[in-house]
């Protein structure tokens, strides 16, 4: 939780800004510009112009019910740029490349990004034809594995929401595109601890997705690994998901150890 604002800090305007950042990344949810404003102790007029400032300089952003707050691209792209730098990153990588080693397939890292994941880290297997997704890119929510696994972690309240204004676009033949199957998929997700994809994105591609979670316990990313139908089924696939999960474990050391 954030440290509450000294008498002697309350008039300047960065360590504002900064406590509002500071709790935003330290909730364990997505949070009102109210709740911010009492969490750091500064009147809600104050509180609604400084988020206002930082949404529109992408360092926050709303979540699809318009109201509550969560970390911008420029935040995540800042963070990821401090571990890039950091021994972190090396370990991380280290373990998605053995992973990837052991499972002979290609492993991503994906992060929430708006109404998308966006690939943080990512490791090709070394096979003459595979999918060219680079880290960097954007995937949709609802027909990807870790995408699923995102909207899974979500209240109902708030899944309600996100639905309501999510376009369901059609992908691939097996891309639901209705919403209750959807709540429904996301519900099985969420008890069994892991998603899939079965050609649901793309033709022919299936993947499986396990969540990392920060060392308050919050979603904070997938773990996924995807091929083609050709070399894998998706039998084949949900056999990989103690490997995945163990590299989950490792990577959320990593951050607990790097907190620390």
């Amino acid at each position: 939780m954030a440290s509450k604002p000294s008498s002697r800090d309350k008039g300047n305007s960065f360590l504002r800004v900064f406590r509002i950042l500071e709790t935003v990344v330290a909730s364990k949810g997505p949070q009102t510009a109210s709740e911010i404003s009492a969490a750091v102790g500064l009147p809600n007029p104050t509180t609604h112009r400084l988020c206002k400032m930082l949404v529109e300089q992408r360092l926050l952003q709303y979540e699809l019910d318009g109201k509550r707050l969560l970390g911008g691209p420029r935040l995540f792209d800042f963070a990821g740029q401090i571990m890039s730098a950091s021994n972190l990153d090396l370990e991380r990588r280290a373990i998605l490349e053995k992973l990837v080693d052991d499972i002979g397939e290609t492993c991503n890292i994906s992060v929430p990004d708006g109404t998308r994941m966006i690939y943080a880290d990512r490791v090709e297997a070394q096979w003459p034809l595979r999918m060219q997704l680079p880290t960097g890119t954007h995937v949709p929510l609802h027909c990807t594995a870790s995408g699923k696994l995102y909207l899974s972690q979500m209240e109902p309240r708030a899944l309600d929401i996100v639905l309501e204004r999510l376009e369901l676009n059609k992908l691939a033949r097996r891309t639901i595109v209705d919403a209750d199957r959807l709540k429904a998929e996301l519900k099985r997700t969420r008890e069994r601890g892991y998603s899939k994809d079965n050609e649901e994105f793309i033709e022919g591609l299936v993947a499986v997705a396990v969540p990392v979670r920060g060392p308050r316990g919050r979603f904070c990313a997938g773990l996924a690994v995807h091929a083609p139908k050709f070399r894998m089924t998706m039998k084949d696939v949900l056999a990989q998901l103690p490997r995945l999960r163990a590299a989950a474990d490792q990577i959320e050391y990593l951050m607990r150890d790097a907190a620390a």
